[in-house]
Order: C-alpha cells, then sequence, then structure tokens
C-alpha cells in the first residue's frame, strides 16, 4: 500500500522522467493499492493531467486506487485540464468505482489535529 498526495506524486513523476526512470517508476506504481490524498484540491496542468491519464490506464482493473476528495465526483471533469483528458481520466476512474461520501465536519476539526 502506499499513500501519497497528488501533489507530492506529480512531482515524483515529473522527476521520474526528467532522471531517465519514468517507466519503471510507472510499473512500481502499478504493483499495490496506491491511496491518492487532496486529488482535484488544484486544477492540473497538461503534463500533469496526461500523466494522471497513464496513472489510470496502467491501474485501470490491474490494483485499487482510493482518490480521496473534497469535491463530489461529478465536478471533477471541470478540474482536469481540458474536457478530452478530462473524459479520459474520469472514464477510468468513475465507471468502476465505489463512491463513499463522507459527511460532517473535518476529522483534524474533531479530534483537534493541526491542519
Amino acid at each position: 500500500m502506499r499513500y501519497v498526495r497528488l501533489p507530492d506524486l506529480l512531482v515524483e513523476i515529473s522527476m521520474a522522467r526528467v532522471n531517465g526512470t519514468y517507466r519503471e517508476y510507472m510499473k512500481m506504481l502499478r504493483k499495490k493499492l496506491l491511496i491518492l490524498d487532496e486529488w482535484q484540491l488544484y486544477s492540473l496542468k497538461e503534463a500533469e493531467a496526461r500523466d494522471v491519464l497513464e496513472l489510470v490506464e496502467a491501474r485501470n482493473k490491474v490494483v485499487s486506487t482510493i482518490f480521496c476528495s473534497q469535491y463530489d465526483t461529478s465536478e471533477w471533469h471541470q478540474n482536469l485540464y481540458n474536457p478530452t483528458l478530462a473524459d479520459a481520466i474520469c472514464d477510468r476512474i468513475i465507471y468502476n468505482a465505489y463512491t463513499i461520501q463522507m459527511e460532517g465536519e473535518s476529522m483534524r476539526k474533531r479530534k483537534g489535529i493541526p491542519e
């Protein structure tokens, strides 16, 4: 299992591309459960959206991914750079997914954990 914030993962993918280990890094990401936190917290740039597409394509129907987001899946499309990439990414995520909606205030707030 691997837990990572999406912004951190995108930096890691970019660094792997620069240092020539992109294929090996992406292959490693296909091996175990991946929990992506802060999904959709920021709008993606084109290169980031393409990397996300490659990631979800490589993991689609192979290994599970948990997307943690403040936004409902109906809002994801608008933050994925352009409609074509957004369609491709969302098709691979949403249509084979279980969705769990959490209600209430932040656990950090409730438990006194500093944000």
